[in-house]
């Protein structure tokens, strides 16, 4: 199961809440796994290094035989070859015989390699990626097609804007870090992002691929009701709120356990009980300007999400 939509969207929690479904197992945005955990060693969810966890060793023996038998420069070689949001129109047209089908083939085997072996240490039948990212999720259709289910997190794009505008240090990054920071936006950057990524979601739904989205907006308004119909969808039939589930069904509190998601919002850290509420101070932090040239800039599809 596949996460996507534009980052700072509130996706971090609902995948941390699949997570905790029985047969389920939640590893964050692995799109980073390549660089932040083998060549900068950043910390897993659960708190250590990336090369100290127990679970990411038996994944890389799993997958590759460890991890110092794979070649992490040539996954990052292949991923600016394809997996790039300038490659979306030839990813999402079919062809099968260009010289970028075959960079794609090759570089989604890594990532089938890996999802297999998470299944297998983990002894869980969903695997959740939430890497976001609109152009991994147009590579890995090609390899899966309709075995691939997508989660479409949109959020309103002022909100959107206003949360890449923050400058806020990454607590999990080690002075090899390239990113000691979480990457900034303009106003504008991050209009065309939400409006590049979202309009790719739909054309992966258009292709078949099995898509259900999620407006942020509703979900923090329903946990329980939202988190209900988003199990469902990823084929999960047993109960989501309550004293079975991840979610009380009261009280807008959620109960997390320690996990191994890499890389991505630091609330993949969080354990515990944690409050699931809005977070609509964009509405009075957002300078008038940036709210009204992301409203020009998103108004050719923003109603076509409730916004």
């Amino acid at each position: 199961m596949f996460v996507g939509g534009m980052g700072r969207s509130g996706s971090t929690l609902i995948e941390r809440l699949l997570g905790e479904l029985p047969g389920f197992c939640s590893i964050g945005e692995i799109v980073h796994l390549w660089r932040r955990g083998l060549l900068e060693n950043e910390r897993c969810g659960c708190g250590r290094p990336f090369s100290e966890c127990g679970f990411w060793a038996e994944v890389g023996a799993e997958a590759f035989g460890g991890w110092d038998r794979l070649d992490t420069e040539q996954v990052l070689r292949l991923k600016d070859e394809v997996d790039r949001t300038r490659f979306l129109p030839v990813l999402l047209n079919g062809a099968r015989e260009d010289r970028l089908a075959a960079r794609c083939d090759r570089y989604t085997e890594f990532y089938h390699r890996l999802y297999a072996a998470v299944s297998r240490v983990s002894g869980a039948r969903v695997v959740v990626d939430a890497s976001k990212h609109a152009s991994l999720a147009a590579c890995l259709r090609r390899r899966y097609g309709a075995r691939m289910r997508l989660l479409h997190v949109v959020r309103d794009p002022r909100a959107v804007a206003h949360a890449w505008g923050k400058r806020v240090v990454r607590p999990d990054a080690t002075e090899a870090s390239s990113e000691p920071e979480m990457a900034r936006y303009s106003a504008g950057r991050s209009a065309v992002q939400w409006m590049a990524q979202n309009a790719t979601f739909d054309a992966l739904a258009r292709l078949g691929t099995p898509t259900l989205r999620v407006r942020y907006e509703d979900f923090v308004a329903d946990p329980t009701g939202e988190f209900a119909r988003v199990a469902s969808f990823a084929g999960y039939a047993g109960e989501t709120g309550g004293g079975n589930g991840p979610l009380e069904a009261e009280g807008g509190q959620a109960r997390l356990t320690e996990g191994h998601a890499v890389s991505g919002n630091p609330m993949r850290f969080a354990a515990g009980r944690i409050g699931v509420r809005a977070d609509h101070g964009w509405r009075e932090a957002l300078a008038p300007w940036r709210r009204h040239l992301v409203t020009a800039v998103t108004s050719p599809s923003r109603r076509r999400y409730g916004y």
